[in-house]
């Protein structure tokens, strides 16, 4: 059995998608509060539901009972329920899941993290103690680490809004980032569930190609017609936002943008030896600029 935690989220879903795809037996953690068309969409892909939330821990103990292996997309940043925060679900929550796993007897924990970030802030350090415990903690782990997410940072929830044809970019937009879809971490992390070569492995993920902001307002450009009007956050501004900020949470988005604006372009060559199917056909931003331009200006 396949426990799913974060069943209902963006890559949760997804993965349920692909292990039913390949007959893998899925069980979806889901909460008591999760949209009912969500929750439909699991049974339909025959996925026995599991009832339960990282900040409790007896419910996590009967969600692990009799899995094989554990996959955990599990974060605070997009969920926003009542009482979640970065410390209590991307920190003590996962390490709660860890335990009750271990307890459990599961034999694989495969993990969606993220690459080091060059600045500090709780998301990052909560990744990082969460990848530690799994490292030491006597089970087979495979750590996933894929970059910007191409559907949720070239989206207007984040400044990037191609329906009105304006971009926010975070530093100088000059520093390559490979982007990656969502679907595409989604296949990587099914492809872990039964592959040899992926057991004890932290692995960066990215997508086919390595892009500057800069260019990729310049692909959408060019597939849509349209020219963009750009707007540039200083890093100073954005070290400002993660100064000043009076939760964990904002702290985090402020820590990701700088992020953004280092940069970070991966070199998929260990990836795919480790994952050969996983790694053809990755989604590229040019082709998610195709879906874009194919949307009705605002």
């Amino acid at each position: 059995m396949n426990l799913v935690v974060g069943a209902s989220g963006l890559v949760g879903s997804e993965i349920c998608v692909q292990l039913a795809k390949k007959g893998k037996p899925i069980r979806a953690l889901v909460r008591s509060t999760t949209d009912r068309a969500k929750v439909s969409r699991l049974k339909e892909l025959g996925a026995n539901l599991a009832y339960g939330d990282l900040k409790d821990s007896a419910s996590l103990a009967a969600a692990c009972g009799g899995a094989a292996t554990v996959i955990s997309t599990a974060s605070s940043t997009l969920s926003r329920q009542p009482g979640d925060s970065i410390e209590r679900v991307d920190a003590q929550g996962q390490l709660n899941l860890l335990q009750a796993a271990l307890a459990a007897g599961v034999r694989h924990f495969i993990y969606i993290s993220f690459p080091p970030a060059p600045a500090d802030f709780a998301l990052q350090r909560a990744k990082r103690a969460v990848e530690n415990a799994l490292k030491s903690g006597g089970m087979a782990y495979t750590i996933l680490q894929p970059t910007f997410f191409t559907e949720v940072w070239l989206s207007p929830a984040v400044g990037f809004d191609a329906a009105n044809s304006t971009a926010t970019i975070y530093g100088s937009g000059r520093n390559k980032i490979s982007w990656i879809s969502f679907a595409d971490v989604a296949r990587f992390a099914a492809e872990s569930v039964d592959n040899p070569a992926a057991r004890n492995v932290v692995v960066k993920l990215g997508g086919p190609d390595a892009l500057s902001p800069l260019e990729v307002v310049e692909v959408v450009e060019k597939a849509s017609g349209r020219k963009f009007e750009v707007t540039h956050v200083p890093e100073d501004a954005l070290r400002a936002q993660a100064a000043s900020a009076t939760d964990s949470l904002q702290e985090a988005f402020a820590g990701l943008m700088l992020y953004y604006a280092h940069g970070e372009s991966v070199d998929m060559t260990p990836a795919s030896k480790i994952f050969p199917e996983a790694a053809k056909g990755r989604a590229s931003v040019r082709d998610f600029a195709k879906l874009l331009s194919s949307a009705p200006p605002a």
